[in-house]
């Protein structure tokens, strides 16, 4: 694989570079003196920020792109070897190496890497831990796959030894990974158009766990079945983190207040510790909080800071985010598309101030919604009502396996209110009409489907 020598800045080119990870690494390299080109489906604003620190990207992806003078390529696990310009990179002998490749080797430059991993959980925690550091005076560096007011994006260049990141299992990219301190949260059946299933994803885990250093920490959910086999063999320390009292980091006297916030005294070695008080909802985010508490302890920052970036952080874009009121009806959004963040969601939800609870939801990716069908209706059937619209095929191609009409189906058979739309404008339009005073409406999914709450409110 190569290697790249930071002291000597060469011509790197993004294949895919608005997305929101690619994006954060190129501004990076940017701030590193390297010269950056890339390419994108589509122009965004994210796109416009790099183009203004000096990047030169080109609004469609052809070979032509793929100039004499490019050193080295990065593409992400979307890219295919049809693609014109990994094609003409194969065709002209130019090193590539993956994204989460490249954010392997970035993360080496840093003393106190802290890398975020777990199928659910990771943006929040991330963003947790960042508001921590930030607080703490730490000037660290972040890669943060959401945005993130504090830090006016998605990442955010400091000039100190700490770096904290996501870690996403999909396609085994954290195996590219070698943190000081690994971050567990959970482990649960996902990606399987990539993984064959639990046990696959379990090992995956293990061996992502494998690469942390001797003097290293693991900080894991001491909850989890799968906990001895995620910790067997490993040549580190392991701390962890969960609800059982049998954890080095718990909480006790959980409750919520009238916004639906959490609070809870935090447990350390069975000892008392201070008050926590969370500017979100949610049983879960105690779970991420926990083990931020535990890192920021790990790496000696002050509890008084750790409790005030905890305090300030009101959570990232897309993770149950106020987007604002259509006359009585506030309108949330939400990016779960799994069925246990969906459970988590309106777990959120039922703590909020409501009268009824409408979710419009859209299935991200066919893999996922056939083989987790009954697990999505079973989650979904605790609201309200129920809207469902096409799924979003992010990678995929529709192969005719499943349809959202089917969920909605599926839905309504188990008793709930469930509908299926197939235009935004559609669903727009019915929710005019129904929504009541008081009422709280999510638009849910990991697509687009934010653009309905968005339209609605006028945005």
């Amino acid at each position: 694989m190569y290697q790249i020598d930071f002291k000597k800045p060469i011509h790197v080119h993004f294949i895919g570079i608005g997305g929101i990870s690619m994006s954060g690494l190129a501004e990076i390299l940017l701030t590193e003196n390297f010269k950056i080109s890339g390419s994108d489906t589509k122009g965004s604003d994210i796109i416009d920020n790099l183009i203004a620190l000096g990047a030169i990207i080109n609004i469609g992806q052809c070979a032509g792109n793929i100039t004499d003078d490019i050193d080295l390529v990065v593409y992400t696990a979307a890219i295919h070897k049809d693609n014109e310009e990994f094609a003409a990179c194969i065709e002209k002998n130019i090193p590539m190496i993956t994204r989460a490749q490249l954010l392997g080797q970035i993360m080496n430059n840093y003393k106190y890497s802290v890398a975020v991993s777990g199928t659910h959980g990771k943006t929040t925690t991330t963003s947790m831990l960042s508001q921590i550091f930030m607080e703490a005076d730490t000037d660290p560096t972040i890669s943060v796959g959401g945005i993130l007011d504090s830090i006016g994006g998605n990442i955010r260049v400091g000039r100190s030894d700490y770096f904290v990141t996501e870690a996403c299992e999909y396609t085994n990219s954290f195996h590219a990974f070698y943190p000081y301190i690994s971050i567990i949260l959970n482990v649960d059946a996902d990606h399987l158009d990539f993984f064959s299933g639990i046990d696959e994803i379990i090992d995956s885990f293990h061996t992502f766990a494998t690469n942390l250093p001797e003097n290293g920490t693991l900080v894991v959910n001491g909850d989890m079945d799968c906990l001895p086999r995620i910790t067997k063999d490993l040549q580190t320390n392991i701390l962890t983190f969960g609800m059982k009292a049998s954890n080095k980091y718990c909480a006790a006297d959980i409750n919520s207040d009238e916004q639906g916030h959490m609070n809870y005294t935090l447990i350390v070695d069975g000892i008392p510790q201070e008050q926590i008080h969370l500017n979100i909802g949610g049983t879960h985010n105690i779970m991420n909080s926990l083990s931020a508490i535990a890192v920021a302890d790990l790496l000696g920052i002050e509890r008084t800071c750790t409790l005030a970036g905890l305090a300030c952080f009101g959570g990232a874009h897309r993770r149950f985010e106020r987007k604002g009121t259509l006359g009585n009806v506030t309108v949330i959004d939400d990016y779960a598309h799994h069925p246990t963040e969906i459970k988590a969601s309106l777990t959120t939800a039922l703590h909020t101030p409501h009268n009824e609870l409408w979710v419009v939801f859209q299935p991200h990716t066919y893999t996922r919604t056939h083989a987790l069908f009954e697990e999505f209706a079973d989650a979904l059937k605790g609201f309200d009502h129920v809207i469902l619209v096409d799924i979003y095929a992010a990678r995929e191609k529709d192969n005719g396996m499943v349809h959202a009409k089917d969920l909605a189906a599926r839905i309504k058979e188990l008793g709930t209110d469930a509908k299926y739309f197939s235009s935004f404008d559609a669903v727009e339009n019915y929710l005019l009409l129904n929504c009541k005073k008081n009422d709280l409406l999510i638009t849910m999914g990991a697509g687009d489907v934010y653009l309905i709450g968005e339209d609605l409110l006028g945005k």
